[in-house]
């Protein structure tokens, strides 16, 4: 697999880093930016971002209905807001973990739990879906 699928808004996404002991992180920003590329959003006081700027070599699990991968690349963080940072993945190579034995039926299911949090996060996909 050398081009990145699509995948719907929301799926949840594990970010993992080095920069010492590995270290994982659920993302539910993680949007498709082309074939070679991907972004997110991470909060300011995130030690993954303390780590992807220290090393940026990453690996991002993407897994929903139909789509088992795992991308690896190198992330960029191209800008800083209020209270997040808008983090771009350059994409190196895709793993594609899909088998004739088994199919993924569906990704994680989750919710917003007030309204003011459902607002932000359509702010925080706005702001990460610009380059």
């Amino acid at each position: 697999m050398t081009v990145l699928p699509e995948w719907p808004a929301g799926t949840v996404a594990v970010l993992s880093t080095g920069a010492g002991a590995p270290h994982a992180i659920p993302v539910s920003t993680a949007i498709r930016r082309g074939d070679t590329q991907l972004a997110f959003a991470l909060a300011l006081r995130r030690e993954s971002l303390v780590r992807l700027r220290e090393d940026p070599r990453c690996a991002v699990v993407l897994l929903a209905a139909g789509l088992a991968i795992t991308v690896h690349g190198r992330a960029v963080v191209e800008r800083e807001l209020e209270r997040i940072a808008v983090v771009r993945v350059d994409v190196e190579s895709i793993q594609d973990h899909q088998s004739p034995r088994f199919e993924i039926d569906a990704g994680v299911a989750w919710h917003w739990t007030s309204e003011e949090a459902q607002s932000g996060d359509a702010e925080t996909r706005a702001a990460v879906s610009q380059p």
